[in-house]
């Protein structure tokens, strides 16, 4: 309950901080892209509930059905402004501001044994092991097979990551995790 409370105001001071600035994102992408500025996105949340996760959009689509990434998406996703979207997450309740991130389907919706505990979590913006994989695109780009890699080495480290989150997460622990978000490490 407490962990709500503190979800709710803090994603209510955001919005009263940067919904214009989400507004006039959301329209400048809108424009840049020519799609909706919000990715939509089907993730496995808490108890291994589907939702739909928001985004800024930074893929576009060129006339050859190619996927690409402009410069202005790349700086979304580098300063994680991309993610502000996510505080609609927080208010619908599907989100935390903080707790293992959510996955597609394929992952966490396949847990077996001791990881299925992560599902008790709600899923989260930031989290330990998003501080710890800050970079991850860049790691993932220096690999050979990049969908391996995180199968086999990323996932898993995230998964033991995040149980050690589940064994021993606090309100104080949630607000070292946020700062260190913002102003790193």
């Amino acid at each position: 309950m407490k962990k709500r409370i503190f979800d709710v105001f803090f994603a209510i001071i955001g919005f009263c901080l940067l919904g214009w600035l989400i507004l006039f994102l959301y329209v400048l992408i809108t424009i840049l892209t020519g799609q909706n500025g919000i990715f939509v996105q089907e993730r496995i949340g808490q108890y291994g509930k589907i939702f739909s996760i928001y985004k800024f959009r930074t893929v576009q689509w060129n006339r050859n059905g190619e996927a690409t990434i402009s410069d202005f998406g790349h700086f979304l996703r580098k300063s994680k402004i991309d993610e502000w979207p996510q505080l609609f997450n927080v208010l619908f309740n599907d989100m935390s501001f903080v707790g293992p991130r959510p996955d597609v389907a394929g992952y966490y919706d396949l847990l077996e044994g001791d990881y299925r505990k992560l599902l008790v979590l709600k899923p989260g913006i930031t989290g330990p092991a998003s501080l710890v994989y800050r970079h991850e695109e860049k790691l993932l780009s220096l690999q050979e097979n990049p969908l391996q890699y995180n199968d086999k080495v990323i996932f898993p480290d995230k998964l033991r990551i995040n149980l050690d989150y589940y064994a021993h997460h606090s309100i104080w622990g949630d607000i070292k995790i946020l700062f260190y978000t913002l102003f790193g490490k």
